[in-house]
């Protein structure tokens, strides 16, 4: 009797251990790795594998690599989707799962171009990529048409044709009025052409059209949201800052021209001996000796090696000069210093033979840091 019941049980047996091997002939694989726009790994994401044709989903879950791996999905066509923290990143549709394994990878900076065009994207992400991409295109339309009017402009400048520089920096703002580099440029064209009118209210006018100007564009950069994440921000604005002043000096408002120097010195320390420099000048040209020399003394401490800065102290010292009672002239404490600092940084400089004429004019002997020494030249 147990012969007749041990080959059926065998048979129900092998068809048992056969069912496996069979439903593993009959799915596919699907793997991927997910990465983001910086090319880092996507952990702990979803991606979701829905079937088109049933319905049927099946949730993977990336690893630490981000990357992820399902062995047992049926064969057909699906949607599969990339999302995380309960927002979709991105999607590919009409993916074929075969018997084969089929790989599909997120690489968003691969896909970045589709991004831009809103493919890949949930609907109301795509409608806000295309509107962006439109943006952008537009921008880069608008500044490559900007750009060709400040290259204009920069070449009229180079050769002194103000006139022609301003209207191309006019027509580069029929275009878009809201740069502040083209403000800043033209109130440079119009800072420039200034001194070769010869009616001087129009020269006036040009001042005070720079004035307009650099404000506008100093006003644009200081409130822009863009310019406060560029780290250069300072810098620029303190370009903007000396030229404002310069046209200050220019137009006789001294007081205007310091404080404005003394902004561009705040906000770029680093070219702060620029500044403090040209606040210097401005004191010694309008005969204000001590607010010079004070200026200078500011240039030294933030730039020790400008020479120039020691040769307009010097400059100023004697400008202070007294009478003793021989007759002869005394220089003040410091004025030998500073000629004599002025040529040991710069010995054969624009002014080395006029700091030798005033170290003699004061009897003082010419000393370098060469170790040299001459005496006064006699007149």
């Amino acid at each position: 009797m147990k012969r007749y019941f041990i080959l059926p049980l065998l048979l129900v047996l092998a068809a048992g251990l056969s069912a496996p091997l069979a439903f593993a002939q009959n799915t596919g694989s699907v793997r991927g790795a997910c990465k983001d726009l910086d090319g880092k790994p996507i952990t702990q994401a979803e991606v979701l594998w829905t079937s088109s044709e049933t319905g049927h989903k099946y949730t993977l879950k990336t690893n630490n690599k981000g990357e992820y791996f399902s062995l047992g999905i049926v064969p057909g066509k699906y949607n599969v989707t990339l999302s995380k923290d309960g927002k979709d990143i991105f999607h590919f549709n009409g993916i074929s799962v075969g018997i084969d394994e089929a790989v599909v990878d997120f690489d968003l900076k691969k896909e970045q171009a589709s991004l831009a065009k809103g493919q890949g994207l949930p609907p109301e992400q795509a409608a806000k990529a295309k509107e962006a991409a439109a943006k952008a295109d537009k921008e880069k339309s608008t500044v490559s048409a900007l750009n060709e009017k400040l290259n204009a402009a920069k070449a009229a400048t180079d050769a002194k044709d103000y006139e022609a520089a301003i209207a191309a920096l006019n027509e580069a703002n029929q275009i878009d009025s809201t740069r502040d580099l083209i403000w800043f440029k033209l109130g440079d064209a119009y800072r420039m052409s200034a001194p070769a009118q010869t009616d001087p209210a129009e020269k006036q006018k040009r001042y005070e059209l720079a004035v307009t100007d650099y404000q506008k564009a100093l006003e644009m950069r200081s409130t822009s949201e863009t310019a406060q994440k560029d780290p250069e921000n300072n810098t620029k604005l303190a370009a903007y800052y000396n030229n404002l002043a310069d046209v200050y000096a220019k137009s006789g408002k001294v007081e205007d021209a310091v404080a404005t120097y003394d902004k561009a010195a705040q906000l770029d320390p680093k070219g702060a001996g620029t500044y403090l420099f040209n606040e210097g000048a401005v004191f010694t040209n309008t005969g204000k000796v001590d607010e010079a020399i004070a200026a200078f003394d500011k240039v030294i401490a933030a730039d020790p090696k400008r020479a120039v800065a020691y040769y307009w102290k010097g400059v100023n010292l004697i400008g202070k000069e007294t009478i003793g009672k021989d007759g002869k002239a005394i220089a003040p404490e410091g004025t030998a210093e500073a000629f004599q600092k002025y040529l040991e940084l710069d010995p054969t400089g624009q002014f080395a033979e006029a700091a030798k004429g005033m170290l003699a004019s004061i009897g003082a002997t010419v000393q370098t840091g060469f170790g040299t020494q001459k005496k006064p030249v006699k007149h």
